[in-house]
């Protein structure tokens, strides 16, 4: 016999409550590295959570055996990429980045980010990330070792000044 539709849409929203308890935390840590905001102060991640969420309860009938942690990772990193590409230009070019003492990811552009938190954080392979991001396996992993370059080896600051009594009185 055919469930009710009042059981099964609460059969959904039990599993959905289910998954949220356990992948929210690890999206939420996710989409805070992504947007580089301090992990107590991040309405950029908890939106982008949010919309991604949403977006996986949408189609959760239609997951039919499918990851929906996936799912909502996917979701969360399109829609990072395209925030990013909408408000800062082509990803490889936007510079716009929040300060570096509020957060790890922060000297970083979004799709350096956006490669590391995929391949690192996530453990997405390389082929997966290409085709996800539209790009060649080549230029994910280009991307990943700059940006761990970027972190490992961070700028150094401007040499310091010579000081001008030490010279004068000599």
């Amino acid at each position: 016999m055919r469930e009710s539709r009042a059981a099964q849409d609460t059969r959904r929203a039990r599993d959905f409550e289910a998954f949220v308890a356990g992948a929210g935390g690890r999206l939420l840590h996710a989409a805070t590295l992504l947007t580089a905001e301090a992990a107590d102060a991040n309405p950029r991640a908890r939106r982008l959570l949010t919309l991604a969420l949403a977006h996986t309860y949408a189609c959760w009938d239609r997951l039919h055996g499918e990851d929906p942690y996936n799912r909502a990772r996917e979701y969360l990193a399109t829609r990072f990429a395209h925030g990013a590409w909408y408000r800062y230009g082509a990803l490889p070019l936007g510079r716009a980045r929040p300060h570096p003492a509020t957060a790890p990811l922060a000297r970083l552009t979004p799709q350096e980010r956006l490669v590391l938190v995929l391949r690192l954080y996530e453990g997405v392979a390389e082929e997966q990330v290409a085709a996800l991001l539209g790009l060649p396996t080549e230029r994910v992993r280009t991307v990943c070792d700059r940006a761990m370059a970027t972190l490992l080896h961070p700028p150094r600051g401007p040499a310091p000044a010579v000081r001008r009594a030490k010279a004068s009185a000599s």
